[in-house]
């Protein structure tokens, strides 16, 4: 299963922690993100101890979607060493996703 990114926990677990983190901005009602949540599950097993790979659900956790100006969902960042190196709007494929995290590790 997928990390569970919160206000509380994002700084210390994507933004001060060295690595990579992959962040899918989500919500319960959102079509596109039902389908993109199973991809993230898939990944965070395949990169497991490589990066930290989640999500954060926009409705329970407005900060962090403010600070990173996430308009539409899903929205996906990919971050190193605390800093957005990337960014997916909208569904993806696994392959997609892996091939763009690959080149950030």
């Amino acid at each position: 299963m997928a990390f569970e990114f919160t206000d509380s926990n994002f700084k210390e677990v994507a933004l001060d922690k060295e690595g990579v983190a992959v962040v899918d901005f989500w919500a319960e009602w959102c079509g596109p993100c039902r389908l993109v949540g199973p991809v993230i599950d898939d990944l965070s097993k395949d990169y497991e101890g490589k990066a930290t790979i989640g999500k954060v659900n926009v409705d329970t956790n407005p900060e962090i979607s403010m600070k990173y100006g996430v308009r539409s969902i899903p929205t996906i960042l990919f971050l190193k060493n605390g800093e957005v190196v990337d960014k997916h709007v909208g569904t993806a494929t696994k392959q997609t996703l892996a091939t763009k995290l690959e080149a950030i590790l």
